[in-house]
């Protein structure tokens, strides 16, 4: 599951979710990475956290889909967006859109920094 270019992160995230293992969903993350589900302040920090949440993750039905809407490189990071779904029988029963924060690894690969699952498709403030 490596990933050699910032604008797979989430396609990569997608094939994971999909082989439904759970080390292939981690292996996408750094040792202290944060990921935030939903829109509530609640983060969760390190591997041993994300792991239980994507555990819970992994034991939702259908087939998942992410695609990139957007990817912005500087230097070693990168910003992206993703809209992705949930499919069952031709039936969406889960979609969102994502807000990430992607590193360059040493041996070149890239990691999640931080993930919000909802971050992108959050109502706006007022």
């Amino acid at each position: 599951m490596s990933v050699i270019e910032p604008r797979q992160m989430n396609e990569a995230f997608a094939r994971a979710f999909n082989s439904r293992n759970r080390e292939n969903l981690l292996a996408l993350y750094e040792p202290g990475a944060v990921l935030r589900v939903d829109g509530s302040e609640k983060s969760l920090t390190g591997l041993a956290a994300i792991a239980r949440e994507l555990e819970q993750f992994l034991e939702a039905p259908g087939i998942m889909t992410s695609r990139n809407n957007f990817c912005i490189e500087h230097g070693d990071l990168a910003l992206l967006r993703a809209d992705w779904e949930l499919v069952t029988d031709g039936v969406t029963v889960a979609s969102g859109s994502s807000a990430e924060l992607v590193r360059r690894q040493p041996d070149g690969c890239w990691l999640y920094v931080i993930d919000h699952a909802a971050g992108a498709g959050l109502p706006r403030v007022v």
